[in-house]
């Protein structure tokens, strides 16, 4: 069979860098810091051996001076509990992966094999690197306490006690640990099909950061995970429209490559992210059969985004066919094609050489297949061009596999299951049992530290937090990201509420107000709707009013 080795491989990078696999997002942070200290290339660490708890808690107890009244079974249980990302945690088989990313320099201590991030840290640095100002931001967070020439390190007085440890183990074991940055691995900074991802993942990141003076820096590390995830989840679902539109039309539109940055309804993006949530959280409900709607929607879309891949990793191998025949310049300063420089390649001048290229390779499969199988029959009696053909190959091949790894991987993005979770399935029902879009608590948490900021009322360019209208903030949840909760969105599987429909959207706005309640950002103040007010958790300046936009 000829879809062996590199004819069958899948992946584009101006797609997306993950190797479609399931994420901890632990381990993707642990990787990112490695390319925030290295300006956006991988660590290279030379070390002895792999290191287990054992290893860390000898080196508690062999420095009383630093941890002080340490003994082993208790430091043995915090080490596992609070320090250490485990691997199969609880079982016979649990090993650390690395300490939990709390301090810039934790990366040095992760053991690689059991700490994959699978592309993720690639994905998000080249996403960051949109707006200088959050990859600052983030060095400055992680790396607050270090200096960049000499590595010297000097903890602040506010140090929490799990920061500190981390601290003393970079400072105790730091010498025995080489990190270099791993120049083996060569970025690819393709612009992406679509500006605007990263442009929003930028600002909620640098408004996140706004409150790390204000609140543990525990929870702010966990809020930056959650917001990595759910950024990377729009990302993909938004590539799951885009994609295969683009492979179409054989062109990207403008104004996606300018990021939509006019506010005119306009200019905004054809193929924006629409989901459904279910505020709730309990299976069963009518609101829950309108989220499982929506979810069904976007993860049908899974095998067309699977063979718009293809093609343009198929695009990608015919161009270098002709670069090195010399009948493509290969572009400006870069030894690699972005997917709208593929993408042009579908055009009619190259149809002769496009179809003498891949005619070779439906020869090559249809040769080594001594007796078709019946689906591959039907494909060569379809008549399709030798592209068209040799996609539809892959497809029958490698699709239902590629499609399984990407619904893995696409769950792990939607913290199925976890805290932060924009997705839900019933547990011991199966891969296929019903999905559901859902609002989990702490992306909740995230979305309101990031949007009760607004430009402080002194004119200074400061941002300050202020009181926000529950109405204004689902507009803002809707336009910002695509997430409805007390209207249904405007296609992506839907045409307009019909009377039952009414009945469960109201019952999902109830469910949202409660779930504010809960994690105590509103307060019943009055009945009336344009009085219902989101409080701040965390007070920062004052700002100018209610309803400013974050865009």
């Amino acid at each position: 069979m000829a879809l062996t080795g590199s004819l069958g491989t899948f992946h584009h990078p101006g797609v997306s860098r993950i190797d479609y696999k399931p994420l901890e997002m632990d381990r993707v942070l642990t990787a990112l810091l490695a390319r925030l200290w290295h300006h956006g290339m991988p660590s290279k660490i030379s070390r002895t051996a792999t290191l287990d708890v054992d290893v860390f808690v000898k080196l508690f107890l062999d420095h009383p001076d630093v941890f002080d009244g340490f003994d082993r079974e208790t430091t043995t249980r915090w080490a596992v509990t609070h320090l250490m990302d485990m691997v199969n945690r609880g079982r016979a088989d649990e090993a650390v992966a690395a300490p939990r990313p709390l301090h810039g320099f934790t990366y040095r201590f992760r053991n690689s094999r059991k700490s994959r991030p699978y592309g993720a840290d690639e994905q998000l640095y080249e996403m960051l690197g949109a707006d200088d100002g959050a990859l600052k931001g983030l060095r400055e967070f992680f790396f607050s306490d270090v200096d960049r020439v000499t590595g010297t390190i000097t903890p602040g007085p506010d140090t929490d006690v799990e920061t500190q440890a981390l601290l003393h183990l970079v400072e105790l074991a730091g010498r025995k640990v080489r990190d270099q940055a791993d120049t083996s691995k060569p970025r690819t900074p393709s612009p992406p099909l679509c500006a605007e991802p990263a442009q929003l993942l930028c600002q909620d990141v640098m408004r996140l950061l706004y409150h790390q003076d204000r609140m543990p820096r525990t929870v702010l590390v966990d809020y930056l995970k959650t917001l990595f995830a759910f950024h990377l989840a729009l990302y993909h679902l938004r590539m799951m429209k885009l994609l295969p539109a683009a492979v179409e039309a054989g062109t990207v539109p403008a104004s996606c490559r300018r990021g939509h940055t006019s506010k005119a309804a306009a200019d905004r993006c054809p193929y924006q992210v629409r989901l459904f949530l279910d505020a709730d959280g309990a299976p069963g409900t009518p609101a829950a059969a309108l989220a499982e709607h929506s979810a069904d929607i976007w993860y049908r879309r899974i095998p067309r985004f699977v063979q718009a891949t293809y093609q343009v990793k198929k695009l990608d191998d015919f161009a270098e066919s002709l670069a090195k025949a010399g009948t493509l310049s290969r572009p400006a300063g870069r030894n690699y094609f972005t997917p709208e420089e593929l993408l042009r390649l579908l055009d009619k001048k190259r149809r002769r050489d496009r179809d003498a290229f891949f005619l070779q390779r439906v020869t090559r499969v249809r040769d080594e297949e001594e007796d078709l199988p019946p689906e591959l029959k039907q494909i060569t009696q379809l008549g399709l061009d030798p592209f068209d053909e040799y996609t539809e190959m892959l497809m029958h091949y490698r699709g239902r596999y590629y499609r399984g790894q990407f619904v893995k991987c696409l769950d792990s993005m939607l913290l199925k299951h976890r805290p932060g979770a924009l997705l839900a399935q019933p547990r011991g029902g199966g891969a296929d049992a019903a999905r559901r879009f859902v609002l989990d608590g702490r992306l909740l948490e995230v979305l309101l530290q990031v949007s009760l900021l607004r430009e402080a009322a002194d004119g200074s360019g400061d941002l300050a937090t202020a009181p926000m209208r529950v109405d204004e903030f689902l507009t803002l949840l809707r336009s910002r990201y695509g997430l409805y909760i007390d209207r249904l969105p405007d296609g992506d599987g839907f045409a307009g509420a019909h009377l039952d429909d009414q009945a469960a959207l109201r019952a999902n706005s109830a469910a949202f107000l409660n779930r504010l309640r809960e994690i105590g950002y509103y307060q019943d103040m009055s009945d009336a709707y344009l009085t219902q007010t989101i409080t701040p958790r965390y007070a920062i300046g004052t700002a100018t009013r209610t309803g400013v936009s974050t865009r």
